[in-house]
């Protein structure tokens, strides 16, 4: 039985694959949002949704957009690092070997950390999204985004996904 829950584990590679192919799409998709900032600026292209705005409000609307789906490009790649690290690799990490320390994987506590952390970033970029585009329409409904964003926050630092980590820096 051991032996075939071994075997079971390289099912995981689908989960790898996949999403080491949406992050790639999402680097395009972010690269091509950044590529659209600079013909607004450089070449007065204007969407006939965004006519109202100000050139560089629509450039800097796209490059909140970009980042967006670079943050959301690094979480994918996150997950595809940490899966891997976690059900195939069965090496530890030494010093030398050029991977970064906070994306290190030691246990699927630490991974469920650091992607809850990314999702934090991405609903606050979101939120400047939301609030640079409709800046003179704004609504109370708009606040409901920043509490979200603060209570999941705050359930982060009450959970302490990474106990382990915090216990042996002591």
């Amino acid at each position: 039985m051991k032996k075939t829950f071994y075997l079971f584990r390289y099912i995981s590679w689908i989960s790898i694959i996949g999403s080491l192919l949406g992050s790639l799409l999402l680097f395009v998709v972010g690269a091509l949002k950044t590529f659209n900032a600079f013909r607004v600026v450089l070449f007065d292209y204007i969407p006939k949704d965004k006519a109202h705005l100000h050139t560089a409000d629509i450039a800097t609307t796209y490059l909140i957009k970009s980042l967006d789906t670079f943050l959301i490009a690094l979480v994918l790649f996150i997950f595809a690092h940490g899966v891997y690290t976690l059900f195939i690799s069965n090496k530890k990490y030494d010093d030398g070997n050029g991977v970064l320390k906070w994306i290190r994987t030691p246990n699927i506590g630490h991974l469920k950390n650091v992607l809850a952390e990314v999702i934090v970033i991405i609903l606050f970029v979101k939120f400047l999204e939301v609030v640079f585009v409709n800046i003179d329409n704004l609504k109370w409904e708009i606040l409901i985004l920043p509490a979200s964003i603060l209570l999941l926050a705050l359930g982060l630092k009450f959970l302490s996904l990474n106990k382990e980590e915090i216990s042996n820096e002591k």
